[in-house]
C-alpha cells in the first residue's frame, strides 16, 4: 500500500473539492469514519464546513454520537464490552430514518441533527433542520460502514495496528477489540472513497492505489 503524505490543510482542501463536485443527487451525505477513541474524525468533519459553505453548499454537521442508543441498551452487558460497542451502541435505524432518508430524492430534506444526548441519557428534542438542494450533511463517527447506510462519499481514517493500540487512551483500551473486529469483518478501507492514514494526525497520508 502506498500513502501520499499531505498536510491537514491540503487534505481539507482536496476533500472539499471532491465533495463539492458531487452533484448526482439533490443532497449529499458524507461520512468521516474513524475510531472515536483514536482518530480526529470530528475535527476533520468540522474543518470541511466553512470551505463547503464558501463554495455555496449549505452544510450541516451531524455527529453520530447524537444517535447512540440509550444507556440501558448500550450497557446491557457492562460499560466495557467491546462487542456491544461494535454492534449495540449506534442507533443505525435512527440515523438512517432521521438523517439519510430525508436526503433522498423523495425525502423531505429536513434532517434531525441529533436524536439522543448520551451525557444526559435522554432525547435531545432538537428541531429538524431543512437542507436545500445542493446541501451537504457531514456525519462523523465510528463503525459507519458495513451497516447499509446510504452515504454518497466516505472518508475512512485508518490506523496501523500498533498506532491504534498506542493512540487509544489507556482507560479505554477495552474498546480496541471492537476496532480490530471492524477492520477484520468490514474492511472499511475497501469501501471508502478516500482512506487517510492518521498514525500521526499532524502528518496524515492519503492512500493511493
Amino acid at each position: 500500500m502506498r500513502y501520499r503524505p499531505i498536510s491537514p490543510d491540503v487534505l481539507t482542501a482536496e476533500l472539499t473539492d471532491r465533495i463539492a463536485a458531487l452533484t448526482h443527487r439533490r443532497r449529499i451525505a458524507v461520512a468521516v469514519d474513524g475510531a472515536d477513541d483514536a482518530t480526529a474524525a470530528a475535527a476533520l468533519a468540522d474543518s470541511l464546513v466553512d470551505p463547503l459553505r464558501t463554495l455555496g453548499r449549505a452544510t450541516l454537521r451531524v455527529p453520530a454520537r447524537g444517535f447512540l442508543r440509550p444507556a440501558s441498551l448500550r450497557f446491557e452487558h457492562g460499560k466495557h464490552d467491546p462487542d456491544a460497542r461494535y454492534t449495540d451502541w449506534l442507533d443505525v435505524g435512527g440515523l438512517r430514518r432521521e438523517v439519510l432518508d430525508p436526503l433522498g430524492e423523495h425525502g423531505t430534506g429536513e434532517v434531525l441533527p441529533a436524536l439522543w444526548d448520551p451525557a444526559r441519557d435522554r432525547a435531545t428534542r432538537l428541531p429538524r433542520v431543512p437542507l436545500p438542494d445542493g446541501g451537504v450533511v457531514l456525519v462523523d463517527g465510528e463503525f459507519l460502514l458495513g451497516a447499509g447506510l446510504a452515504f454518497d462519499f466516505v472518508v475512512h481514517l485508518w490506523l496501523s495496528p500498533p498506532a491504534l493500540r498506542r493512540r487509544v487512551p489507556e482507560d479505554r483500551g477495552w474498546a480496541v477489540p471492537a476496532y480490530e473486529r471492524y477492520e477484520a469483518e468490514v474492511d472499511p478501507s475497501a469501501l471508502a472513497d478516500v482512506v487517510v492514514r492518521v498514525d500521526d494526525p499532524r502528518h496524515p497520508a492519503v492512500y493511493e492505489p
